[in-house]
């Protein structure tokens, strides 16, 4: 008799597009383990994710604005939950693998650091060797995780994370076959991804006052739509489109709404990521990440995982420790450190 996990392979074989990746078809993960009686390998992952300490501290980790004071500001873990949606709309219209493709949504930034992209600019300097985010998403799924186990995940997951960033210049769709993603579910996430920061930022720059409506260019706007939901319809259908019309080979978009989608997140760069308003408190950043890093390098025996330190070194402990951090953690600590308590000298009659 079969178990529920090979039912639910059968199912994927049956309903699933044919370029549509498939669990019992895996690559495999880093490390052989026995198959789940009930989820296919690519349910383990996102289940293995969700249930990780590196998405839980997401919430905690600034998207744009370092620890905002509403309460209806993105953070990591709500940009991730966004692009999550995005994916997997794209992928049940194309019939591909919707929990492979939410599975590499949910962990494509488990690597950012605290305060940002600031943050990261800030690590890059003081890291040998430089910093980016999605390798360290790998490290954690890899190796950080459970106790320096890692999640074991898939081939196909880890691909996926790994070459999700685009950076300030990158394009979504149209890499060569070297750089491109090895399935479609993996490309997906990296249009995503852009879908959602590029409507989500702005929502978040108008409701901080940094951007008003007017200010969008008016290019891309004609193109995409005046509301967050029409544009983020407009993108998803067009890739939708555009993939089917090229035969679903690769993610596609057209030139028309690429080129927008490119113009408004260069828009969003020089308007609200560089803004000066904006990023005025991200400037402390360096300072803070500076101090730990110097700090904890100082005393690596109280900071420091001692396996990493014995194994890999202290530059290598030193980055996972400040990389890991959430915003408050890392000014707690700083606080901590650095900026001196009042003295509160003995309680008695006489002190009144």
């Amino acid at each position: 008799m079969s178990t529920l996990r090979e039912q639910l392979e059968a199912r994927e074989a049956e309903s699933l597009s044919s370029r549509a990746a498939r669990s019992a078809a895996s690559r495999g993960r880093l490390r052989a383990e026995p198959e789940d009686d009930i989820r296919p390998a690519f349910h383990r992952d996102r289940d293995r994710i969700i249930h990780s300490k590196a998405f839980r501290r997401l919430k905690h980790k600034t998207q744009v604005f370092f620890a905002p004071a509403g309460d209806h500001y993105r953070t990591r873990l709500t940009h991730s939950l966004e692009v999550s949606q995005i994916a997997r709309t794209i992928a049940k219209v194309l019939r591909l693998h919707e929990e492979l493709t939410e599975a590499i949504a949910l962990g494509h930034d488990l690597g950012h650091t605290p305060f940002g992209h600031a943050g990261e600019r800030v690590l890059n300097v003081l890291v040998p060797g430089g910093f980016r985010h999605y390798e360290q998403s790998l490290r954690i799924v890899d190796v950080l995780e459970r106790e320096g186990q890692g999640l074991n995940l898939s081939w196909e997951v880890r691909d996926g994370i790994g070459r999700h960033s685009k950076g300030k210049n990158g394009s979504p769709v149209g890499l060569g076959p070297d750089k491109r993603a090895a399935t479609l579910e993996a490309q997906i996430l990296r249009v995503a991804d852009l879908i959602a920061y590029v409507n989500h930022d702005i929502e978040d720059a108008v409701r901080a006052g940094v951007l008003a409506e007017a200010d969008l260019p008016p290019g891309p706007i004609a193109v995409l739509g005046t509301t967050s939901s029409a544009r983020i319809a407009r993108m998803i259908r067009d890739v939708v489109e555009s993939t089917e019309r090229a035969g679903g080979d690769e993610i596609r978009m057209s030139p028309d709404v690429l080129d927008a989608t490119l113009a408004m997140r260069a828009f969003l760069f020089e308007a609200v990521y560089e803004n000066e308003a904006a990023t005025a408190e991200f400037k402390k950043a360096t300072g803070i990440l500076g101090g730990l890093w110097e700090r904890v390098r100082e005393r690596p025996g109280d900071f420091l995982d001692p396996r990493i330190l014995d194994t890999e070194g202290l530059d290598t402990a030193a980055r996972d420790f400040l990389a890991g951090m959430t915003d408050r953690f890392a000014v707690s600590l700083y606080e901590h450190l650095f900026i001196p308590k009042p003295w509160v000298g003995p309680l008695s009659w006489n002190q009144l």
